[in-house]
């Protein structure tokens, strides 16, 4: 066939040597800005284009040099310039080109699809202002001002390490909302001068940088700076300076806004410092140094391996891997490389994968949670479709054009009856475990608390002492309740004799009835008052040991009200013990069910329980303080005057124990109640959460 002629506006530069040591060179489309590097063997037929036949082209590449080309391989150099537009455009080609501008734009939908997933705003046109100040900062590029930053950077370290409370206690001060807004402007200009770092060391190196602006990655704003122009550079060590000064930028900025905040003084300048250090530090680490998205830790993996198109490459490698492994087909692989970059490649293309399934899930959920609902729903589904479905449907279109070599392939069948018993363990019932937070404690005690105003008068029972039923354990006082009480005796007294004295005095018999009810009253006071006073004076109701009394305690000590003074604990050591499960985990559970309770912070030991008694209604009140997290526990409370009230709905199942509590008797723990409850399918609990999630939410 007679090869079509090249555009003449195309220029053709050396690039770096590639990996496997040939050369390389680029071909600039300048009309488009685009750059394709191409190998030595399209090189070469580039070369010999005037030749003007695949056939001639081969054979002189084969006598002039060391390479053996065939006129296949011409034509697929002529196949690539062709689908990239290189080619002189033949006459009568107008429409093929309006066809393919038609299939580029394509519908107004996928046009509306594509530009809120990603689009770019050209904000400055930076390329002569770059220039007049790009000579005048060589300081910073310099050895000198290197060896600087890395002093700085030794000394802030050494002074945040010194203070360290007080750089995390500033941490959390600034989670607020004016505090994100400030962390949002120091962001911006952080970000704006990571962008002027990329430019003027393009600038520096000769490169023209046409339009600096914002990029907006599902609505997300990001700034960019347009240097496709590197890749005019041969050498692959200025390329990497340029993708690398943004991220040099930010740790400078880091470096001496740490140093800044460790010698300033408290004020204004001390807190911007402070924001900038930490804004940079945290998103350089996170964001821009990651090379699983298309950021300067990409193109600084891409450039040091030499690999363009790296994650495309790497992709397209671990998706023929995944059908060998699958499948066995034995297709040739896409690209060859040595055994550890092979398996480097593969690697590196499932933890993006992995990232990005994350990564793109969280965006969708943040973007349903922030919009209105329907506009929510419908962002989300697009999220979901072309993030996270649309991959796995065109892999599986991949594999239906495979589907005679599938049919006859012994790994394939194997395959299919492994992905189908992986199935059926979710589809199966399986012995389940449920576990949840839980208190182990005697079955039978007495908690002693403080009452009001109250002083230890005597401690008649020592810590650990054996008690027999009726014991005084303690005695307390309280002058309040004793005036109270002498008050009381005094009115009480006074009442008695003003009514018994009504058979003697006309006016006093007259008052005999509201004396008898005022006295009436005065008696329950004053049985309220030794009801109380019953509390100062706690004696045992049954044999037990006394446990948990304060060391500290000595008569003439005042407590304070509620505080626990000690528990009697009865002698037989019978343990009992209280957990909290939801309405999804309380229909697996069955009173007779066994269990284990494993304490907090006590390895080995754990004591075998059995389901005693299911509440049949949910948990109005929390009355175990030590189980929810506010005390350090499991479950999520709200506290309201003193009440803790369970966040959703907990239903309480008490246990008791089946075998004797050694180490774990005489007192109470916090720990984990394991239950082994009726079978269930794993399938089926993922499914009804997800059908009630849906089922909430549908809803408007």
């Amino acid at each position: 066939m007679a090869l079509p002629p090249l555009r003449e506006e195309l220029s053709l530069l050396p690039g770096p040597p590639l990996v496997d040591g040939q050369p390389s060179h680029t071909l600039h489309d300048p009309v488009r800005n685009l750059f394709f590097q191409i190998d030595w063997s399209t090189f070469e037929v580039l070369c010999r284009w005037d030749l003007g036949d695949p056939a001639a082209i081969a054979a002189s590449i084969a006598a002039e040099t060391t390479l053996q080309l065939e006129a296949a391989d011409v034509e697929a150099v002529v196949r690539f310039l062709h689908e990239n537009q290189l080619l002189q455009p033949p006459p009568g080609s107008a429409a093929d080109f309006a066809k393919r501008l038609k299939q580029r734009k394509g519908s107004f939908g996928k046009w509306l699809l594509h530009n809120y997933l990603f689009f770019r705003i050209p904000l400055v046109k930076p390329d002569r202002w770059l220039g007049r100040w790009a000579g005048r900062l060589d300081f910073l590029y310099s050895r000198s001002f290197f060896l600087l930053t890395l002093a700085a950077l030794g000394v802030g370290l050494v002074e945040v390490y010194r203070d360290w409370e007080k750089f995390t206690a500033t941490l959390v001060d600034t989670l607020t909302w004016s505090g994100m807004a400030s962390y949002g402007v120091a962001l911006v200009a952080v970000k704006t001068l990571h962008e002027f770092g990329h430019g003027f060391t393009a600038k520096r190196f000769g490169c023209r940088v046409p339009t600096m602006g914002v990029a907006f990655l599902v609505l997300w704003p990001v700034a960019y700076t347009d240097t496709n122009e590197v890749w005019k550079l041969t050498d692959r060590r200025q390329r990497l300076q340029v993708a690398a000064a943004g991220v040099a930028t930010e740790l400078i900025i880091a470096v001496w806004a740490t140093l800044a905040w460790a010698l300033l003084p408290e004020g204004i300048p001390k807190s911007i410092a402070f924001l900038l250090a930490t804004t940079t530090w945290i998103t350089t680490v996170t964001i821009n140094a990651s090379p699983f998205l298309r950021f300067d830790g990409y193109f600084l993996m891409s450039d040091w391996l030499g690999m363009p198109n790296l994650h495309g490459r790497s992709f397209a490698l671990a998706r023929w891997d995944l059908r060998e492994r699958l499948f066995a087909l034995g297709e040739p692989v896409p690209e060859s490389f040595s055994r550890r970059r092979h398996v480097g490649l593969i690697l590196f293309a499932w933890a993006t994968w992995i990232y990005r399934l994350v990564l793109f899930l969280g965006i969708a959920v943040l973007v349903y949670t922030f919009f209105i609902k329907a506009v929510g729903i419908l962002l989300f589904l697009v999220e979901i479709i072309w993030f996270v479905l649309l991959p796995f449907w065109r892999e599986f279109q991949e594999w239906q054009k495979r589907w005679p070599a599938l049919r006859r392939s012994s790994r394939a069948r194997r395959s299919a009856v492994i992905a189908l018993a992986a199935l059926s363990l979710l589809a199966l019932p399986w012995p389940t475990r449920i576990s949840a937070p839980g208190l182990l404690r005697p079955l039978e005690q007495l908690v002693i608390y403080a009452p009001q105003h109250a002083q230890v008068v005597a401690l008649p029972v020592a810590e650990g002492s054996r008690v027999a039923a009726g014991t005084l354990l303690l005695q307390l006082a309280s002058p309040d309740l004793h005036s109270r009480e002498a008050s009381a005796v005094a009115r009480v007294n006074r009442l008695r004799w003003q009514a018994s004295a009504g058979a003697f005095d006309a006016e006093q018999r007259a008052q005999w009835q509201v004396l008898q009810e005022q006295l009436a009253t005065a008696d329950a006071e004053l049985a309220s008052v030794q009801a109380d006073a019953v509390r100062y004076a706690p004696v045992a109701p049954f044999n037990g040991v006394l446990r948990d009394l304060d060391p500290d305690l000595r008569p003439g000590v005042w407590l304070g009200q509620g505080e626990v003074i000690a528990r009697l604990v009865a002698e037989d050591g019978q343990q009992q013990a209280v957990t909290y499960l939801d309405e999804e985990e309380i229909g697996r559970v069955k009173v007779g069910d066994r269990a284990r309770f494993y304490a907090d912070g006590l390895e080995g030991p754990f004591l075998a329980l059995q389901v005693l008694r299911i509440d049949p209604d949910a948990a109005r009140t929390l009355p175990e303080p030590e189980l929810s997290t506010l005390y350090g526990g499991g479950l999520l409370v709200r506290e309201k005057k003193g009440v803790l009230y369970p966040e959703r709905a907990l239903y309480r199942v008490t246990l008791k124990a089946t075998a004797p509590a050694g180490d774990l008797a005489g007192t109470a723990w916090r720990g984990k109640v394991v239950i082994a409850g009726d079978w269930a399918v794993p399938g089926w609990r993922f499914l009804r959460s997800a059908l009630s999630l849906f089922w909430r939410e549908a809803g408007f």
